[in-house]
């Protein structure tokens, strides 16, 4: 990718050039000129021409210098690049197949989840709204990425991502754990790595559904309106399951505390959750049945469920006051969640 020189002091000129130049997503761009683009490398240790990862579907090179031009490109500040590094390194890991996510007619697009001291120190919000607006944070390293994934991997809409709706994740998605208001060790340390670890999370989800329940008293009243919740037909694992794969469930702190105050660690939550999340076969239309049975790894289960073991769901505590979480479904082709560690350069 190059640098940009302006050609016109006409800000919708020059606007109109940016999207010529780079792939845009439909928003106003900031130009990605040397200053910005430099300074941006420099306060993180980065060279311009050094290479970062290979990124599905193009599987072009994304190199430190192109990073930093989508960054610019997104509004972002220097600070944020180390994030978009990670989540770069954790995209191109053929386990999240990218090139599925990034092809698809359905309306798979990858989440962000930020773990470690670095979501505080960029300001990366994890509570009141996490997964809407007001924080610059949050949205512009989540566009980046799609910035990303238009201008280095080549996931364009309409050419090679071929996404038949789309969803809101497809322009940004990015998020913290709200690690403090959580009872439960945080995703980073189930997943491997140390309390003192900076971490991005990748998973590639179908959209999202909010679970509302003020009213369960009790631990498993709330597991099962979060089970009943995931039970949605339209979705396509394969295998007999009900989008498979690594469930996302967002839990809020005082879902979560109330987990806690009924004995349950985050693992006996996910059991609760994944014992009664499954759909009797009966429910689907005759010949989605027979699709979907055809294809499973148990033709003669009288059920599918939402992922093949309890421990497959994926547990996020996030969000402010409120009895509100949300589910979101793995997206239905093969994809694993990939961490990454973010590193800063000194």
């Amino acid at each position: 990718m190059q640098i940009w020189q302006s050609k016109t002091s006409d800000f919708e000129g020059e606007q109109e050039a940016l999207a010529v130049a780079y792939r845009s997503d439909g928003l106003p761009l900031v130009p990605p000129t040397m200053d910005r683009v430099t300074t941006m490398l420099a306060a993180n240790g980065y060279a311009v021409d050094e290479e970062i990862a290979m990124l599905p579907p193009g599987f072009e090179t994304a190199t430190a210098g192109d990073i930093a031009i989508c960054a610019v490109l997104a509004g972002c500040k220097p600070e944020y690049l180390p994030v978009l590094i990670a989540a770069v390194e954790a995209l191109s890991d053929m386990s999240f197949n990218l090139v599925g996510i990034g092809t698809t007619t359905g309306s798979a697009a990858p989440i962000y989840i930020v773990n470690g001291a670095i979501a505080g120190q960029i300001g990366l919000n994890g509570k009141n709204n996490a997964l809407g607006g007001g924080h610059r944070a949050n949205a512009t390293i989540g566009r980046a990425m799609t910035l990303i994934l238009q201008n280095i991997g080549n996931a364009v809409p309409g050419e090679t991502d071929m996404a038949t709706l789309g969803q809101p994740a497809k322009f940004s998605c990015c998020f913290a754990e709200n690690a403090a208001e959580s009872p439960w060790a945080p995703l980073h340390v189930e997943r491997g790595f140390s309390a003192d670890t900076s971490v991005v999370t990748a998973v590639g989800i179908g959209g999202t559904v909010e679970v509302v329940d003020s009213d369960s008293p009790d631990a498993m009243g709330l597991a099962q309106t979060f089970a009943q919740s995931m039970l949605i037909a339209g979705t396509s694992g394969g295998a007999g399951l009900l989008g498979g794969g690594e469930p996302l469930c967002i839990l809020p702190p005082e879902w979560a505390a109330l987990f806690q105050r009924d004995g349950y660690s985050k693992q006996q939550a996910k059991a609760a959750i994944w014992e009664q999340a499954f759909l009797p076969v009966d429910k689907l239309a005759p010949a989605v049945r027979a699709h979907r049975m055809g294809a499973a790894s148990d033709p003669g289960a009288n059920i599918i469920r939402v992922a093949e073991k309890a421990d497959d769901l994926m547990i996020v505590v996030a969000g402010g006051v409120g009895r509100k979480a949300a589910y979101a479904p793995t997206w239905g082709g093969t994809t694993k969640a990939i961490s990454r560690e973010i590193k800063i350069r000194k």
